[in-house]
């Protein structure tokens, strides 16, 4: 991202919001007290310019908070805190999951589909507290705020990658590698970029010809591909450290090519330098839809370019994917090969291990 025109900004509201979206995770009890400390160590230091501009925060900041903070520097308060519920929410899918076979992955799918069209609506008792977490994330934040179009929008985008990552799990089960296409064609999904972008509508009133246009869906498609790459390449230590390596861009790319880890980092690398350029280039080719409609456009392809440097910085900044370490990695580019977690039966949904490997 050395060449990407959108720098590093982050919220002035993260302090205030990250402490609200905390108080309200923890109050799940969704992971055990070894796994939550894990999950929060992620944003556990600042950078000397945001040191300057705000009081020190707390070492078991949310690293969600973080990453909403970054790529959303512009909302408000409110849309903040909509943004940082829907990261939580992402997260704690994703390592419930992870652990899963497919047919038990299904079942957590759709407890959580139930659960976000059916969120006025009580959980079963004894059901497992995702259901809640998705229910009270839109009961509490998200009919306050979006309108009926975009919310939708949202729920289609996140059922789609709620399906993808059943699919995921199928591949885990038969220990499936992909080649290149075939792992995009799934990753493009577990990705949940698109949900994640939608938020940036809240102010906006775009209509199906802008959003629909072969023009703007080609930026969208890219700025998601990039989110992806950078995310497979900051991932990839931690995944191969939790036997999950094979849903990954780098294992994809050394299994079609013959490649070894550096030379797949590498053809990510440039890939990502292709994807940077079409991006670039495509702003350029856009038509014009009159005065208003152009700085809506704008606006809305600023907010998802800005996401991609957003999710570069956070993977440095949190300690998720190299500890304490990200600074020092970011520049010289040379990671430590995490040593292999071990993970019981029983290490599953409440007591799953999200793996600190960094020591």
């Amino acid at each position: 991202m050395a060449n990407w025109p959108w720098p590093r900004r982050i919220n002035p509201f993260f302090k205030e919001v990250k402490v609200e979206a905390d108080e309200w995770f923890r109050s799940f009890n969704a992971l055990s007290p070894k796994s939550l400390k894990a999950f929060e160590k992620c944003d556990f230091g600042w950078y000397s310019s945001v040191l300057s501009a705000m009081p020190p925060l707390s070492k078991s900041s949310l690293s969600t908070a973080r990453l909403s903070a970054l790529a959303y520097p512009d909302a408000s308060r409110e849309h903040l805190r909509i943004a940082c519920d829907l990261m939580i929410v992402y997260f704690i899918v994703d390592e419930y999951t992870d652990v899963e076979d497919a047919e038990r992955t299904a079942e957590i799918v759709n407890i959580i589909i139930d659960a976000l069209n059916n969120p006025y609506r009580s959980r079963p008792e004894g059901e497992l507290i995702l259901g809640e977490v998705i229910r009270q994330s839109v009961n509490l934040s998200s009919l306050r705020s979006w309108s009926p179009i975009i919310l939708l929008q949202i729920l289609d985008d996140f059922t789609t990658y709620l399906r993808a990552v059943i699919v995921e799990a199928g591949d885990r089960d038969k220990n499936v590698t992909r080649d290149i296409q075939g792992y995009l064609s799934i990753r493009r999904g577990t990705v949940g970029a698109q949900s994640a972008f939608a938020i940036f509508e809240f102010d906006l009133s775009l209509i199906d010809e802008v959003y629909y246009h072969p023009a703007v869906t080609e930026l969208i498609d890219c700025a998601a591909e990039l989110v992806l790459i950078d995310n497979d390449l900051a991932s990839y230590n931690r995944e191969q450290g939790t036997g999950d390596e094979n849903h990954n861009l780098v294992t994809a790319i050394m299994f079609e090519l013959g490649l070894d880890r550096s030379g797949a980092m590498s053809w990510a690398a440039a890939y990502h330098t292709e994807i940077e350029a079409k991006f670039i280039n495509g702003l350029l080719r856009l038509p014009s839809w009159g005065a208003t409609l152009d700085e809506q456009i704008k606006q809305y392809l600023n907010g998802i370019a800005n996401w991609a440097r957003a999710n570069y910085c956070w993977s440095y900044e949190g300690q998720r994917y190299f500890g304490n370490r990200g600074g020092e990695i970011e520049k010289t580019r040379l990671v430590p090969i995490l040593s292999k977690a071990r993970r019981g039966p029983n290490m599953r949904e409440q007591n799953v291990v999200v793996a600190d490997l960094w020591p």
